[in-house]
């Protein structure tokens, strides 16, 4: 999808040079800044969200409401955001469906890359593969070969169609060569609930939703999705260790409308790297099985370029569509 990457360097080589928008960011934020989440609360973007949410407002001096806008996989939460005045007082918390539902969703209302400045990065949350106790597999080699003899007859339930579960768990199969079939949910926590009671057998699950019952042998962690070993799970090996160059993983950034002025842009981004380098709130977001993970406005909307280029291309060879 090189139309992606022209797009992004085309936006990157206006922004560096824009106005400034001196008028506009000085004494910014004069009043409170609104943090649209595209997801209900309780939920992993919701978590993040507060978490940055309370640094900023400490560091700001101006309160930064979350405000949950759930609906059509968060694409309620970005058109609101897309359409707000680019002034820097309503925000966007970026995750991984901007980048699933720019190829999921046949007709958008707006173009993600186009219409929203990347500000900055806060956190990657590994996947878990996990698997209910009956599962006669106590490695993912062994799953692996479970899953080729019993082909068609093991269940892979999922967050939904087009969620970062179930796309980890297409690029899985694709990659181990193995035939899952596929159970969605209206979200991870009716999954996880069949899972427990063995009405599916196999769910890449957020690390931070499942790590409970991994600790209480509940259910049996297999692998985690991304690159290198979770923090939070040391011992459970990544999937790239047995399938190479795996990897999936689900993440949590900001946004802002296109034309937000730069150095608001970049005061956000540098308030939320202090954030993220905090050892209090790293230690924070590190016992959730979230791991903080910085990156400039440019090298975000590059990685969200490239996520998309990705997914997209998993979403089109599996033949993924909503139903």
């Amino acid at each position: 999808m090189k139309i992606l990457r022209r797009q992004f360097l085309a936006l990157a080589a206006g922004a560096a040079t824009a106005p400034l928008g001196l008028a506009r960011a000085q004494g910014y934020p004069t009043r409170p800044v609104r943090l649209i989440v595209g997801f209900a609360p309780a939920g992993g973007n919701d978590i993040a969200a507060r978490l940055m949410g309370r640094w900023l407002s400490e560091r700001l001096g101006q309160q930064v409401i979350v405000e949950n806008r759930p609906g059509a996989g968060t694409n309620v939460g970005t058109e609101i955001v897309v359409n707000a005045r680019p002034d820097g007082y309503t925000l966007l918390l970026v995750s991984t469906p901007a980048a699933i539902n720019a190829t999921l969703y046949e007709k958008l209302n707006f173009n993600f890359i186009r219409d929203i400045a990347p500000i900055a990065s806060i956190a990657h949350v590994p996947t878990v593969m996990v698997v209910h106790p009956s599962v006669p597999a106590e490695t993912l080699p062994a799953f692996i070969a479970y899953a080729k003899s019993a082909a068609g007859k093991v269940n892979m339930g999922s967050a939904g169609i087009g969620s970062s579960g179930h796309l980890g768990g297409e690029l899985f199969k694709m990659m181990a060569g193995v035939d899952l079939v596929h159970v969605p949910y209206r979200g991870n926590g009716p999954a996880l609930t069949d899972l427990l009671g063995g009405q599916i057998q196999v769910l890449f699950a957020t690390a931070p939703s499942a790590i409970e019952y991994i600790r209480s042998g509940q259910l049996r962690a297999l692998a985690v999705t991304t690159a290198a070993r979770s923090q939070a799970l040391p011992d459970v090996p990544t999937i790239g260790e047995f399938v190479p160059g795996y990897e999936a993983i689900a993440w949590y950034g900001l946004g802002a409308p296109r034309g937000t002025p730069a150095e608001i842009i970049d005061r956000l981004n540098s308030e939320t790297n202090a954030g993220l380098a905090d050892p209090q709130l790293k230690a924070r977001f590190i016992s959730l099985a979230i791991e903080p993970l910085s990156m400039t406005p440019a090298e975000f909307g590059k990685f969200i370029v490239d996520e998309t280029e990705k997914w997209g291309k998993v979403i089109r060879t599996a033949g993924i569509k909503l139903v």
